[in-house]
């Protein structure tokens, strides 16, 4: 079997990369160590440059379980672009706190490597292996405040919820095997195809694989993980959880769903489509509760989940049409939440570094002490909102869109149930952007300046949130050639 080195290009960049920080990390000492950092995101440019050469272009290896097409392409550049930006919060974070920086990075590395092996995986086999690749390093990095029992607890609960989804996905696995001989996706496509086939137990197994890529993805009810993880995670591994983590789970989750599972999704489609109703429901009214800044987004990433969910319960057996309107819809969507959400958590890290503050109302009056940072982080929480002149807004119409490709009276309420949760979720969003400033600051609060790295990354971030508010094509002309079952 011959290998396409180009192909797995990125991959293999990305481990020489992680490789080579594991080795700096041995050999240098002191503040010295702080170099792992622009290791890390040379290699990540490298990776970059590889995937840009194969946008276009059409490549299989590995005997067809590894395919490279426009839809792979535009993941792996999300992830690539996404640890770019972690990274970038990452590097004060990280030599001014009391952490193992080499690990931490090396870690951070072999997760990305798994989310760049997610979208081009073509087998259950290979999509397990990218999955734990995501996760177990994550486990890890949840709890690298090791000093902090609430950062133990909190690894702790991803790492034992994480298990026990694995645990199940796999079973569903073994059986979708046991009944249809093969783990390739098209194969398995194939045999489902036959109605003799679709018994109750295969259908069952089909829904235990979902619920391994919901749990990754934080959809109710296997949500409960990630208030308490992000909360007593290093603020960046919770960026980094909420962003890419959650997007690596949505690329195994539409694999599965829109390849493997297509001939069958008149059985999940309905499924999905009430975990998104739920999702979404649950975690804008439970994030109006808190009062930590970090538990909030936590909430609010479990409801963002539940908006990309809508277009999985959208989809029909052969439905090519309304099938890639959802895929595309998510992928936009996606890209949208990767710029505003991790640009919010840059501004949190901006702010807890100086003053260890992380409680909403300790926010007061920070577009006076802090403009820049005032402002880009109202500009991240109206986009996470759907406001006008911003990617949010553009977001949510990309799935309203998937839902007039045919319109079904599930489907409208699907869009109800949009519409009546992005008015919720600007309840708590305006909340901290009246508190930032209209409220006058605390007295003896310092005035804030965010490091360079910080700074340009969170300035980046808010212009690609405004500048995609006005320009919204120069995503969704990308991400409307992305068709997971491209052959050319």
């Amino acid at each position: 079997m011959s290998i396409d080195f180009l192909a797995i290009a990125p991959e293999i960049a990305l481990t020489i990369t992680a490789l080579v920080v594991l080795a700096l990390d041995l050999s240098l000492r002191g503040e010295a160590k702080q170099l792992v950092n622009p290791v890390a995101v040379i290699g990540t440019v490298v990776a970059l440059g590889f995937t840009v050469v194969l946008y276009g272009d059409h490549r299989e290896t590995f005997g067809g379980t590894f395919v490279v097409n426009d839809y792979a392409v535009i993941f792996k550049l999300l992830f690539l672009g996404s640890l770019l930006a972690i990274l970038g919060i990452s590097w004060r974070f990280f030599a001014e706190g009391r952490y193992f920086q080499g690990e931490y990075y090396f870690l951070l590395l072999t997760s990305f490597i798994g989310m760049l092996i997610m979208p081009s995986a073509r087998d259950l086999l290979l999509l397990f292996v990218a999955l734990e690749t995501v996760s177990i390093p994550a486990f890890i990095m949840a709890g690298m405040r090791k000093r902090d029992l609430y950062s133990s607890e909190a690894a702790l609960k991803f790492f034992l919820i994480g298990v026990l989804s694995v645990a199940l996905m796999l079973f569903g696995m073994s059986m979708v095997y046991g009944f249809t001989g093969t783990t390739s996706l098209e194969g398995i496509a194939t045999a489902l195809a036959d109605e003799a086939t679709s018994v109750p137990l295969l259908l069952a197994s089909v829904m235990l694989v979902i619920v391994g890529f919901a749990f990754k993805v934080s959809a109710v009810p296997f949500h409960f993980w990630a208030p308490d993880t992000y909360a007593g995670s290093p603020m960046p591994v919770a960026a980094m959880l909420a962003v890419a983590s959650k997007a690596a789970g949505f690329a195994g989750l539409i694999a599965v769903a829109f390849v493997a599972f297509e001939p069958v999704a008149d059985v999940w489609a309905p499924v999905l489509g009430v975990l998104a109703i739920l999702t979404m429901t649950i975690g804008n009214l439970i994030a109006l509760q808190q009062r930590d800044i970090v538990r909030l987004l936590a909430y609010s990433s479990v409801a963002q989940a539940g908006y990309m969910l809508i277009p999985f319960g959208l989809a029909q057996p052969g439905g090519d049409a309304v099938n890639e309107a959802a895929v595309q819809a998510v992928l936009f969507y996606l890209v949208a939440y990767a710029v505003m959400n991790i640009g919010a958590f840059g501004v949190i890290i901006a702010v807890n570094r100086r003053t260890g503050i992380r409680a909403i109302r300790d926010f007061t009056g920070l577009g006076a002490r802090s403009p820049l940072l005032g402002f880009a982080l109202a500009t991240f929480l109206l986009s996470l909102g759907g406001a006008p002149a911003t990617v949010g807004l553009w977001a949510k119409f990309a799935i309203l869109e998937a839902v007039t490709v045919e319109v079904t009276p599930f489907g409208l309420v699907l869009a109800s149930f949009l519409v009546i949760n992005s008015v919720i979720a600007f309840f708590y969003y305006l909340k901290v952007i009246k508190i930032m400033w209209i409220d006058a600051p605390l007295e003896g609060a310092p005035r804030l300046q965010p490091g360079l790295s910080l700074s340009a990354v969170v300035g980046v971030l808010m212009i690609g949130t405004i500048l995609l508010g006005v320009l919204p094509g120069l995503v969704t002309d990308g991400t409307a050639v992305a068709n997971v079952l491209a052959t050319n």
